[in-house]
């Protein structure tokens, strides 16, 4: 008997809601049908707007773009349901995990923004939705992110191998997974994943992302500036730690950047470098004794980058997801129909060793369908 979920999720790049109908009733888990379902334009830009401080009426930008998105995320399961030929009464809940505004997970009043209305969620579509899944590790203490790996320990693990999950989105996150059965799972935020090479993409050549890294793969590395951009302090502070547009975004690169003279194709592949570089780091000094890598998101598609993180991590297997049975493009949204399931079930969703977190916790509020 089927065990039908859905997940969805927009990620940094805000490019589209990927949306994943899973199949849970067996121990690994089975994409029954996806749809990623585009992110119009005339909602991106003020979103994006959002990401950042400093705009006008911001209170009243966040509450009309928490329905819209809300609405948005509705017809993407609306639009997964009518791909996959499924009646909305098979589905028990739908896992959301909104779009990120903002992440500050440190200071005195810690907090994370994802909006997309639950309410309006669960109302247009009549399906029980979970979501706001991060401010509870928040409130214990936690980064709120990641939160996949737990998803990541469910179905990736191998007893006997010290293997990483390395998710390469907006930003990248990785996840220890221990060969150990007694040893605890581990993960943190990398940096940057593809937010910066799509940014200096979309400024220089018009186009929203360096498809299989052509462009990068025609430039060469500029050492002075990758030295400069490793400088940051986010890659001394250990973890538990996250981050997103807050801290890496253009307005950073060009900081960094200072009015150097580069190539900008140089400045790509020192970009491509940047990432693969930061990601091989933090492998090492987290997974020593790791053997394989398994790489999901988008960054799966980027050849280039794949190359590079493998040059960077000899003697280990760099791969994807896909080897596993996981379509790379799919883990995160499917993730969090798992983590819906968890949340209805009374189970932690977070990993305390992860997030930073005092203790396991069940996550989300629920909201009923019709």
């Amino acid at each position: 008997m089927t065990e039908l979920y859905i997940g969805l999720m927009s990620g940094t790049s805000m490019d589209a809601v990927d949306a994943a109908l899973v199949d849970l009733s067996a121990a690994t888990p089975h994409l029954v049908a996806a749809h990623s379902h585009p992110l119009p334009e005339s909602l991106r830009q003020p979103l994006l707007s959002l990401c950042r401080p400093g705009g006008t009426d911001e209170l009243h930008q966040a509450a009309r773009l928490d329905v819209a998105v809300g609405r948005l995320f509705a017809d993407a399961a609306d639009a997964l349901l009518r791909k996959a030929g499924v009646e909305t009464a098979a589905v028990r809940a739908i896992g959301s995990h909104g779009q990120t505004l903002r992440h500050q997970p440190t200071g005195d009043l810690p907090y994370t923004v994802q909006i997309g209305d639950p309410n309006t969620l669960a109302e247009r579509t009549g399906i029980t939705t979970v979501a706001d899944f991060r401010r509870r590790d928040l409130a214990a203490g936690g980064q709120g992110a990641p939160l996949v790996p737990a998803f990541h320990a469910a179905t990736l693990a191998q007893a006997g191998e010290d293997r990483v999950v390395l998710n390469i989105g907006g930003m990248a996150n990785l996840t220890h997974l221990p060969g150990a059965g007694d040893a605890p799972v581990s993960g943190f935020d990398t940096g940057p994943g593809n937010v910066l090479l799509d940014g200096w993409c979309q400024r220089v050549r018009g186009e929203a992302f360096d498809r299989d890294g052509a462009w990068a793969a025609s430039g060469r590395v500029d050492e002075n500036l990758l030295t400069a951009l490793l400088a940051e302090d986010y890659f001394g502070r250990p973890p538990p730690k996250s981050t997103g547009r807050e801290e890496f975004n253009l307005d950073w690169l060009d900081a960094v950047l200072n009015g150097r003279e580069i190539d900008a194709a140089d400045v790509q592949a020192t970009l491509a470098e940047f990432t693969a570089r930061s990601a091989a780091a933090a492998i090492r000094d987290a997974c020593p004794a790791c053997i394989r890598v398994m790489v999901c998101g988008g960054g799966a598609h980027n050849g280039d980058l794949l190359t590079r993180l493998a040059a960077q991590l000899p003697g280990v297997s760099v791969e994807t997801t896909a080897s596993h049975g996981i379509d790379p493009d799919w883990v995160e949204a499917m993730a969090f129909a798992w983590l819906a399931r968890e949340t209805l079930a009374g189970r932690p969703g977070n990993l305390p060793a992860v997030t930073g977190a005092r203790r396991p916790l069940v996550l989300g509020g629920i909201y009923p369908g019709r």
